[in-house]
């Protein structure tokens, strides 16, 4: 579990098949192997660990549903360790589990993001929504797109200060949202199937 706080920006160290190597600090300070790290807001194992940098497996499955993917050797990523009970939570409760690859459409400040229409209904006017593993407000919804605000420290401290427009970030819907769309769904799904039954007496 993650709060959306980006920690520490590192960097792609090395590429080599499915691993990647990241240069980092921060983040290193109480991980060992077998820790997680979310790096640009997906969850990733540590495999090895030195000093100045660590090493993940990264399966086929999320290169190809992440931005991880388009990384290449020099590459900034965010990074943030997992939040220990009884931490503050200063962003918002986010699983590093990517939903969706969304496109920038406008760069930072006035950041705007597309993604899937589908996924529009998880968004909310001033609600949270994780970009490339930030916590972020969103606003002025569109039918594919949604608008955050990004201040100069984050802009300065994350990767969206080098996203220009065209590049793929990772998307992570509000987590509350998703559930309760989930038992909405099912919910309905369920008084349905009740009513089919009752018809059939």
């Amino acid at each position: 579990m993650f709060t959306g706080i980006v920690e520490e920006l590192g960097r792609v160290a090395e590429r080599s098949g499915s691993r990647l190597r990241i240069s980092a600090q921060t983040v290193l300070d109480g991980s060992k192997v077998g820790s997680s790290i979310a790096v640009n807001g997906c969850c990733l194992t540590v495999v090895e660990i030195d000093k100045n940098s660590w090493m993940t497996d990264v399966s086929d499955e999320t290169f190809s549903r992440t931005n991880l993917g388009t990384l290449v050797v020099g590459e900034p990523v965010n990074l943030e360790r997992p939040m220990a009970l009884g931490d503050r939570l200063g962003g918002h409760l986010v699983l590093g589990h990517v939903d969706a690859v969304g496109e920038v459409v406008s760069e930072v400040p006035n950041l705007v993001v597309r993604i899937p229409r589908n996924l529009m209904h998880l968004i909310v006017e001033k609600g949270s929504v994780t970009v490339d593993g930030i916590s972020l407000t969103a606003f002025d919804l569109t039918v594919d797109t949604f608008s955050v605000a990004v201040i100069p420290h984050t802009t300065e401290v994350t990767t969206l200060g080098v996203r220009k427009v065209g590049d793929k970030v990772n998307i992570e819907m509000d987590m509350m949202a998703k559930h309760i769309a989930r038992m909405s769904s099912s919910a309905v799904n369920v008084q349905g199937s009740s009513r089919k039954k009752w018809w059939r007496r």
